[in-house]
This record gives C-alpha cells, sequence and structure tokens, in this order.
C-alpha cells in the first residue's frame, strides 16, 4: 500500500480523532474548521487508506484490575521461521496486549494483561515453557503507570 499524503486538514481530524475518537461527525468538523462533508470523506478516505487502523475504548487498568507486565523474550534460535513461529503463538494469546520484535537485546518484547497469578502462571507454562525455542523470559510487573498515550504525533512525520 502507497504511502498517503497527509494535509493540513487530514492531520487536524487525526489529531482531533486520537484524542477523542467519540466525537461526532459534526463536532469533528467544527473543531477542524471543515464542512461535515469533508471531514466525512477525509476520515473515510484515512479508514480505507489504512492510516486510521480502527478506533478503540481503551480500558483503565486501574478501574479494571488485573495485572499487567511486560516480558522480555530471547529465543535460542534466531532463523526467520523461529521467530514468525514464536510470534505466531504470542500473537494469538488472548493476553499478550502487544508483541514487538526488538534488537538489540531479546528478541521480542510482549505488553501482558492477566486477571490475576495463577492466569499469568497457565501464560508461562503455554507461552514460554512448553516452547522449546525459548531461552530467557524476564517479565517486568508494573506497580505504576506514569503515562499512556498511544497518539502518533503527526509533527514528527
Amino acid at each position: 500500500m502507497q504511502k498517503h499524503a497527509i494535509d493540513a486538514i487530514d492531520h487536524r481530524l487525526l489529531e482531533l480523532i486520537q484524542a477523542d475518537a467519540s466525537r461526532t461527525n459534526q463536532d469533528l468538523a467544527a473543531a477542524a474548521n471543515v464542512s461535515p462533508a469533508t471531514a466525512l470523506r477525509r476520515l473515510r478516505r484515512l479508514r480505507e487508506s489504512g492510516v486510521i487502523e480502527r478506533s478503540v475504548a481503551l480500558l483503565s487498568p486501574e478501574k479494571t484490575g488485573g495485572l499487567q507486565a511486560l516480558a522480555e523474550v530471547q529465543l535460542d534460535r534466531q532463523g526467520a521461521e523461529h521467530l514468525d513461529a514464536f510470534e505466531a503463538i504470542a500473537v494469538a494469546e488472548a493476553a499478550v496486549q502487544q508483541c514487538w520484535r526488538v534488537s538489540p537485546g531479546p528478541d521480542f518484547m510482549l505488553v501482558l494483561w492477566l486477571p490475576d497469578m495463577p492466569a499469568y502462571s497457565a501464560l508461562v507454562q503455554r507461552l514460554f515453557t512448553q516452547q522449546a525455542n525459548v531461552r530467557n523470559v524476564k517479565t517486568y510487573f508494573v506497580t505504576k503507570r506514569a503515562k499512556f498515550d498511544p497518539r502518533v504525533s503527526l509533527d514528527a512525520v
């Protein structure tokens, strides 16, 4: 897919929906100083081109409970087929919210959410212990979330 050129109007609309995707089209258009038809057409194009992947509701971990953790995973063998195989298993796990291939250091960083420690122990068995290619795992449990902002700054693009 080719890269979509983002102009000033797209930029304003993207900033607005990243801050609050639940805004009505009328509200977005007014805030972006464009007509409602323009806002609707522009946002549809941004979705169809893949610039906007999806719109979601972000839940508060503090209000919903559970354990949040970050896991560094190092594999024994790093061939493309081994990386692909572990990635496929990791992304199939509901407890894995994010899966990143990284370099240097560990091969993967996983962001995990689990309801409790027994669920974490079960995940360890399925994802780390039973996988013969996992060499090392370091899990860090979240004690405080100081900042979480999934917005992409378009000023840097």
